[in-house]
């Protein structure tokens, strides 16, 4: 019996796994390559392109009025259906309406902000908090955070597979190593009773579970911030025990910043723009500051100088005396 060929959406989620993309990446590109098919009648898209594609980003902009992000978001997704699960090359360039790229200046806070915002924390979330502060961690990079990338000798922390597909070492500061010490006591005792219950295998990064598949009961392949209870992976099926979930940290910032009674629109980026932000206060350089960060270009990190204390002018006004 001749077997069906797989549809569309089913061919996209294959090559996107082959491609060790994240299941965040596949869930976006199928939810934008639904609603281009939509938007277009239900159209298979091997029967349209360019136009089709101009037409689709430019309703964004004009008439769903998305951020720049966004509708560079729907592109690259739509650039991937063609170029790489349909094999059609759509041409180079893409003439629709651009979303406006707003320039703003990142929210900081002051140290003693910082630390208002902290002493409404507690437990895990306030270990990761003080993580995405003192390390300058984004929310994901800590959250994914394992054992392994914790060395705790050289007072540092290996960040893997963060934006850009980037790997970086970045800084652990010395007063989180006793905390961080102890959470890891009751992330162990957690896993082995995991392990005592038939269960205890992590998710692995990429091929590796192939190639070593009893890594993923190993200790140190456990998350740092492991959730409350076991789940079940989208992907595989597999009951297991994954990170903590970042909208609980998210709610948690969120909850404090409104019991601190900051009148700043404060989220867990905030700390990591407050962290580059207070290493340049403190006369550290700027390159040094774009590799803790894992900036590929130096011009990003040069944002943080727009918002030093006293500013990039250092200049009084003349009501002051």
């Amino acid at each position: 019996m001749k077997q069906r060929p797989k549809k569309l959406l089913d061919q996209v989620r294959d090559i996107i796994r082959l491609k060790h993309y994240s299941i965040r990446t596949e869930q976006a590109y199928v939810d934008w390559i639904k609603r281009y098919i939509l938007f277009h009648n239900k159209r298979h898209p091997q029967g349209m392109g360019a136009p089709e594609i101009e037409a689709f980003l430019t309703h964004l902009a004009v008439e769903r009025n998305v951020a720049a992000s966004t509708q560079n978001q729907a592109l690259s997704a739509l650039l991937f259906l063609y170029r790489d699960v349909l094999k059609l090359e759509i041409g180079a360039n893409i003439d629709a309406v651009r979303a406006k790229r707003p320039k703003r200046l990142p929210v900081v806070m002051t140290k003693e902000e910082v630390r208002q915002v902290l002493d409404q924390l507690s437990g895990a979330h306030r270990l990761m908090a003080q993580l995405l502060y003192g390390s300058g961690l984004r929310l994901m990079e800590c959250v994914r955070l394992r054992i392994k990338d914790v060395d705790f000798q050289q007072h540092q922390i290996i960040v893997r597979d963060g934006k850009g597909g980037k790997d970086r070492i970045t800084i652990l500061p010395e007063s989180l190593v006793i905390p961080l010490q102890r959470r890891l006591q009751r992330t162990k005792l957690l896993h082995e009773q995991d392990l005592d219950d038939g269960y205890g295998c992590v998710y692995l990064p990429y091929a590796f579970a192939e190639k070593a598949p009893n890594a993923c009961r190993e200790w140190v392949w456990q998350y740092v911030f492991p959730s409350s209870r076991l789940s079940i992976d989208p992907r595989s099926g597999v009951k297991r025990r994954h990170h903590i979930h970042e909208d609980n940290l998210q709610k948690a910032v969120k909850k404090a910043v409104r019991q601190a009674g900051l009148n700043k629109r404060v989220s867990c980026h905030t700390f990591r723009h407050s962290f580059a932000t207070h290493l340049l206060e403190a006369g550290y350089d700027i390159r040094t500051v774009q590799e803790l960060l894992g900036h590929k270009d130096v011009k990003t990190t040069m944002i943080y100088t727009h918002v030093m204390n006293p500013g990039p002018f250092a200049v009084h006004s003349p009501l002051d005396p």
